[in-house]
């Protein structure tokens, strides 16, 4: 199993998991060791994973950090768990902003088994920013999330490769949280002088700047309306399936074309899914292959990477949704429920890129 499968695997166990692990040393023993062990480190060897580091600070004696881990005999990576659901913030990072300071440590890691925050000392050294650098969560992440976190791994720990990467990083994240803040809510003054002056030649008054806030909010929303619109448009006219669009796709797992029946509302679905991938991929690369007993959706025409299958028949819908090798299946009422399982069906696309 290749790394990727097994973060995907924990990932899995996880969810189904989660809701029994309320306290700390629970999140502990089922989540935060397992994931320290998909990293490639010994977790039963204490030279190596070491529970309740202590070492003495000037601040405070005897306080303890819940695990170190050491390469080439140093401190590399000090780690602090919380209780699931406590909040991940820098203020409740205390021990780790102690511990940065007096160790070898090079990253801190404050987690509750799901999120893993990861911070560094990029603006001053020795001191652990205030903000990470970069976050893992188990429960949402992409295959460029799981690039980074492999830089993590014991095989391919290298602190001067993180490090140059560590930075754009951070900064990558914290611009995009502000591009959300702007188009998500009422512009900030700044943006609406900078965009105003750009087409507007008189002063920048108060009763300009309500004005150009106003236009500049609709703007966006047109913006984001238009780039939505586009995708959905690329998706519903890409080429149909031959003839009449039901009797000519190909089989899978050996059923005969002949003894199979399309049914309009596999095609609808299948421009559904193929909609909402648009978001990843080109929707010529989501395609449909049917079946006796079920409808496939696969990616780049490849039995080997479902992503959707559709079991209708003429009493119910459901749908299953692949990740990895495992089908979660979902009943459907009608098909503009698919849309509710967007995330799955994006994460699915997003294994195969």
């Amino acid at each position: 199993m290749d790394f990727k499968d097994g973060i995907a695997e924990l990932s899995r166990r996880i969810s189904s998991t989660m809701e029994h692990a309320k306290t700390e040393e629970a999140v502990k023993t089922a989540f935060i060791l397992p994931f320290l062990s998909k990293l490639g480190y010994d977790v039963f060897n204490p030279t190596e994973v070491i529970p309740e580091l202590t070492a003495d600070h000037g601040v405070k004696k005897g306080e303890k950090v819940d695990y170190a881990i050491k390469l080439d005999g140093k401190i590399a990576i000090l780690i602090e768990c919380k209780q699931p659901g406590a909040p991940l913030e820098t203020k409740h990072a205390g021990q780790l902003f102690r511990y940065f300071a007096v160790t070898d440590a090079k990253f801190g890691v404050l987690t509750d088994g799901i999120r893993y925050l990861f911070f560094s000392d990029l603006e001053k050294e020795n001191k652990m920013d205030e903000r990470p650098f970069f976050e893992f969560n188990l429960s949402d992440y992409s295959d460029n999330d799981v690039e980074e976190l492999k830089k993590f791994t014991k095989p391919g720990f290298d602190l001067e490769t993180i490090l140059s990467t560590a930075s754009n990083l951070k900064y990558m994240k914290a611009l995009n949280l502000e591009v959300r803040k702007e188009f998500a809510g009422t512009p900030s003054e700044e943006i609406v002088k900078i965009f105003t002056l750009r087409v507007y030649d008189g002063r920048f008054t108060a009763q300009v700047k309500d004005q150009f806030t106003e236009l500049l909010k609709r703007s966006f929303d047109n913006f984001l309306k238009e780039s939505i619109n586009s995708k959905l448009k690329s998706a519903f006219e890409s080429d149909p399936p031959k003839g009449d669009g039901v009797s000519d796709l190909p089989s899978v797992d050996g059923d005969s074309d002949g003894d199979v029946d399309t049914t309009h509302e596999e095609v609808d679905a299948h421009r559904i899914i193929q909609a909402i991938g648009a978001e990843l991929a080109d929707v010529d690369r989501i395609v449909m292959r049917d079946a006796k007993s079920y409808c496939a959706i696969i990616f780049d025409d490849n039995n080997r990477k479902p992503v959707v299958r559709l079991h209708f028949n003429k009493k119910k819908l459901a749908i299953g949704v692949f990740i990895g090798k495992e089908e979660q299946k979902f009943d459907i009422e009608k098909l503009s429920e698919i849309y509710k399982q967007k995330t799955l069906i994006l994460q699915s696309i997003q294994q195969y890129l």
